[in-house]
């Protein structure tokens, strides 16, 4: 396994943080890795080269296209996947994660095209359309250069592509330490099912991107990221349908997806991770974005000052005068945001929420205030430009400030506020079949007596690295045994004072009963089913969840995925009955 001091070649201050065992087995971090307070990030001591916003056009990912299941070679292996032939593959693909170029904005020095990580030779990757009953197969092959001969000098060419929060068994699941290195493959089998069969658990917005043990937050930063939507019968992805229990949502070209990321760059345009103690390299020294000696790798978040949406600068789109659906996802890997939609860049409009996080609310909430995206949240959003005049414009706006160090928000609101990117109003009125439901996907319903065991996960902070319940993650190491067809309930608490964590645990979503002791108000947007849980400092929250239909290992983390990379994450395996702890 390569790790990240052999990667980025850390020197002697940093390789004092190597972790021994104690008498009882347990990792301990020892002292010589604690973050040097008072640092300046890099994007304050560099900042990115200016730019003109809304200036180039919004980059729309193309759909990913099926393979005949012969262009697999070799063929799939279905001993290498649990209940392959129960849910047969319908469709096959095939993606190639590749070293790319890619033009950020139209201006100079980001036209020259910045190297990142992509699929296929784009960043995002491509959208997955999945329907319910339609399993699917995915073959990534890794084409990146090997550790050191690369133009991304500060991510690992080594993916675990994740598929956050899909309903599939864990060798498909991108577990952590499932790792496919240059010149080889990881095959996922996707079964698409809702959890238990039941349909009030289908999902609707899911996203994959790396999980690669230690470098999650480099290479999703780097570009491995895109977006996995499926539908079924309600949800149909047609506007159009005569189905009486169709929502006929904004679908095709109306349906968008749209994902977040803040970005630092060097002179040259080339996208840079955020080391202490080092100072950026000249191009011809270490390659773009390349660092000196003896970088320290940066624990508490990346910042980035370019805002970009779908890997463009601050972009533009032009919409037509009708209903839009708006897939908001916050691809991190730290910053925090609070969205709305302005014509003012302050004061926010009219807009209806369907969903938080995978799933569809049980109803839209219509809402003219500001709402929080922390990293892995999602939001679905209706906007409905048919209200504005030819000519309008409506942007995409955050009021959050964001600690310089990456650690999460300030709890202070910009002024003036950022603006993310620009919805330009065209032409007249057009046809609209599409809908606004009054009723979507109902809550399923929790029952007490299921649950087998009460957990609770502790976070923290501890000698210069995260844990959870005081420990380091091993990937060896299962935290927690639970038993296949059980519910659980799970406490999560932050017992630091100063660092936000958006946690995520994997297969299934789960129903928040309490926050901060208070019961969840029925109706409000945590009322629905949740994939992240936003846990602020000193907050607890306690969810209901249930674990069914597979076997095998999964985990739990902050999706600060920095935070994730500096030991923030558990394991735990569902097991047979009776063989819990």
């Amino acid at each position: 396994m390569v790790s990240r001091r052999d990667t980025l070649k850390l020197g002697a201050a940093a390789g004092a943080a190597l972790l021994t065992k104690s008498a009882a087995g347990q990792m301990i971090p020892q002292s010589g890795l604690v973050f040097p307070d008072g640092y300046t990030p890099s994007w304050v001591d560099n900042p990115s080269p200016p730019v003109r916003p809304f200036t180039t056009p919004l980059f729309r990912m193309p759909n990913a296209k099926p393979v005949p299941r012969s262009a697999l070679n070799p063929p799939p292996d279905p001993a290498r996947h649990q209940r392959f032939h129960e849910f047969e593959p319908k469709k096959f693909y095939i993606q190639t994660l590749q070293e790319i170029l890619w033009a950020y904005h139209v201006d100079p020095p980001y036209n020259r095209g910045s190297w990142s990580y992509g699929f296929d030779g784009i960043t995002p990757g491509q959208t997955f359309i999945t329907n319910y009953g339609e399993p699917l197969f995915v073959r990534r092959l890794n084409r990146l250069p090997p550790v050191g001969m690369g133009k991304v000098a500060w991510a690992l060419p080594s993916f675990s592509i994740h598929t956050h929060n899909g309903h599939q068994a864990s060798e498909s699941d991108g577990f952590p330490a499932d790792f496919a290195d240059p010149g080889e493959y990881w095959d996922h089998h996707y079964p698409s099912f809702p959890a238990g069969f039941d349909p009030t658990e289908v999902m609707s917005t899911l996203w994959y991107h790396d999980h690669r043990l230690d470098f999650t937050a480099t290479n999703v930063y780097a570009g491995f990221s895109g977006f996995f939507l499926a539908f079924d019968d309600r949800d149909s992805n047609n506007e159009n349908d005569r189905n009486p229990q169709a929502f006929r949502l904004p679908s095709g070209k109306y349906d968008v997806p749209l994902i977040l990321h803040d970005v630092q760059f060097d002179q040259d345009g080339q996208v840079v991770w955020d080391f202490v103690g080092s100072h950026p390299t000249t191009s011809g020294e270490a390659g773009h974005g390349g660092y000196g000696p003896n970088p320290f790798y940066t624990v508490n978040g990346m910042i980035g000052d370019r805002f970009t949406v779908n890997r463009i600068i601050q972009p533009y789109f032009k919409v037509e005068r009708r209903k839009y659906r708006l897939r908001l996802l916050n691809g991190g890997p730290s910053r925090f945001y609070s969205l709305a939609f302005t014509k003012d860049g302050k004061t926010p409009e009219t807009v209806y929420i369907i969903s938080n996080d995978g799933n569809l609310l049980p109803h839209p909430i219509e809402t003219k205030d500001y709402f929080d995206i922390w990293p892995a949240n999602r939001y679905d959003i209706i906007v409905d430009f048919s209200k504005y005049r030819e000519g309008d414009q409506i942007y995409l706006t955050n009021r959050l400030e964001e600690r310089d160090d990456g650690a999460g928000a300030t709890g202070r609101y910009l002024d003036p506020t950022n603006l993310l990117m620009r919805f330009d109003v065209v032409g007249g009125r057009v046809e609209d079949p599409s809908r606004i439901p009054d009723r979507m996907i109902e809550r399923p319903k929790i029952d007490l007596s299921e649950v087998k065991r009460e957990r609770l996960f502790v976070f923290d902070y501890t000698n210069g690295l995260f844990t959870i319940n005081g420990r380091l993650m091993d990937p060896n190491r299962i935290d927690a045994a639970i038993e296949q067809g059980t519910a659980e309930i799970w406490t999560l608490r932050n017992d630091g004072d100063a660092w936000g964590h958006p946690i995520h645990t994997h297969f299934e979503e789960f129903q928040i009963i309490e926050v901060n002791g208070k019961p969840v108000p029925p109706g409000s947007m945590k009322w629905g089913r949740k994939d992240v849980v936003q846990l602020g400092p000193g907050d607890e929250v306690k969810f209901f969840g249930r674990w069914r239909d597979f076997f095998g290992k999964y985990v739990m983390h902050c999706h600060n995925v920095v935070h994730e990379d500096h030991a923030m994450m558990i394991r735990w395996d569902i097991v047979e009955p009776g063989t819990g702890f």
